[in-house]
């Protein structure tokens, strides 16, 4: 990658001062401010109702293999905790419940940790917990919601250090090239010692006044680190020192009025190889050569969480609740599922040969990739799925707004 010309100089933070969760996203089956708003059209004169599911011949089985509970307290504040997997084990936290490690394969509770606030004056002693966790190199992180930085021993769940940033942490820390990176809601990024928790180096990036409620986690390259912002761009900066390298537009911020202008790319950015895929909320998906920042293509299909990633093909859920598998290669729609319109759909993932997607009713929905048909389907506790689905050795993880930690399998 070449270097960036300019020198990198820290900004005071920017706050969101309009911080709108959308549509609460506690409204069952609204998805974006337009349709919370009546702003689309059913085919059967039901504006902006979720589209009833229907029955379907499962052409592939689903093993449900465990569940278990992590706690509770997402439901009301509009974030999208997930698990992550790292050495055969899952680790999940909650605004209420703390961090625990499960076995991958069995669900068996390997550790759990509580952190507890030592403020006099604080009558709950409980720190919230809302981003992450974040897993990787020995460490599981976390973030708070009053701007806490907590790094555990991933094989103990022992405290190794704490620090503090400018803002809530919603989005799950990012571990490698021996640091931390900690994206807050003002804008920031911040990177910390993995060993020490000594602050590094910070970055900011302006945050316009009306935004989707989450933040995709920085992706980490060989030296460089990417990171979608809520103005429909993707930046790449040193990891060494956070100087800027790039920067590029997803999607243009454009229309009359703020909420039009929304164009947050707050699902995490993929890079595979020398590409980086980013989505943003304003339905467009771009693949970028990583070392220079140059687009390769844009498809005017976009999600507004993380992208699925199979061999040949991407698979976007974008605001209105249709999922579209997309050519590698040139970014055009090679299929396009209807049949889960605003029904608030999480990011994308990849299980073997099918796309997966959460929705708002709890439901887990397989498709498949060839086509996009509906292969199977599953439901964990009827509570609201936001978090994408996570998949590791063959074992897809989803996480409800209750906490529920739920493990299938393919038969």
């Amino acid at each position: 990658m070449k270097s960036a010309e300019n020198r990198f100089s820290g900004r005071p933070a920017v706050r969101n001062t309009a911080a709108i969760v959308l549509c609460a996203f506690a409204l069952s089956g609204c998805t974006t401010i337009k349709g919370w708003f009546g702003g689309g059209k059913k085919d059967d004169g039901k504006p902006n109702e979720p589209t009833e599911l229907t029955d379907i011949t499962p052409s592939v089985k689903v093993d449900k293999i465990w569940s278990v509970n992590a706690g509770k307290g997402e439901e009301r504040i509009g974030i999208r905790q997930g698990p992550a997997v790292a050495d055969g084990r899952v680790y999940a936290a909650a605004v209420k419940g703390g961090v625990h490690a499960y076995d991958l394969q069995t669900g068996k509770q390997v550790w759990h940790f509580q952190p507890m606030r030592t403020d006099k004056d604080k009558k709950d002693k409980d720190i919230r917990l809302s981003g992450g966790p974040g897993a990787g190199d020995g460490l599981v992180v976390v973030g708070g919601l009053d701007g806490e930085v907590i790094a555990l021993d991933a094989a103990t769940g022992a405290q190794k250090w704490t620090a503090k940033v400018s803002n809530e942490v919603i989005a799950a820390p990012t571990i490698g090239l021996g640091m931390v990176f900690v994206r807050s809601n003002d804008g920031r990024v911040t990177a910390f010692d993995a060993a020490s928790g000594e602050r590094r180096w910070f970055w900011v990036h302006e945050v316009p006044m009306l935004t989707v409620r989450g933040n995709g986690s920085p992706t980490l390259g060989p030296g460089f680190v990417f990171v979608g912002n809520d103005d429909g761009t993707v930046s790449a900066l040193s990891a060494t020192d956070g100087r800027p390298t790039w920067d590029l537009p997803v999607a243009q911020p454009e229309g009359r009025s703020e909420l039009d202008r929304m164009a947050d790319v707050d699902g995490t950015p993929v890079l595979e190889g020398t590409t980086l895929y980013a989505s943003s909320f304003k339905k467009q998906t771009i693949a970028i050569d990583a070392p220079s920042g140059r687009p390769m293509w844009v498809s005017e299909h976009g999600s507004v969480g993380r992208l699925g990633i199979a061999s040949d093909r991407l698979v976007v859920s974008d605001p209105t609740g249709l999922v579209f598998g997309l050519d590698k290669s040139g970014g055009s729609a090679l299929w396009q599922q209807p049949g889960l319109a605003r029904r608030s759909l999480t990011g994308a993932a990849v299980q073997g040969d099918y796309a997966v997607v959460g929705d708002f009713d709890g439901y887990v929905h397989w498709l498949k990739l060839d086509n996009g048909e509906f292969a199977a389907r599953a439901r964990v506790g009827g509570k609201l799925l936001r978090a994408a689905p996570v998949v590791a050795d063959g074992v897809l993880i989803v996480q409800n707004v209750e906490g529920e930690l739920t493990a299938f399998k393919l038969q």
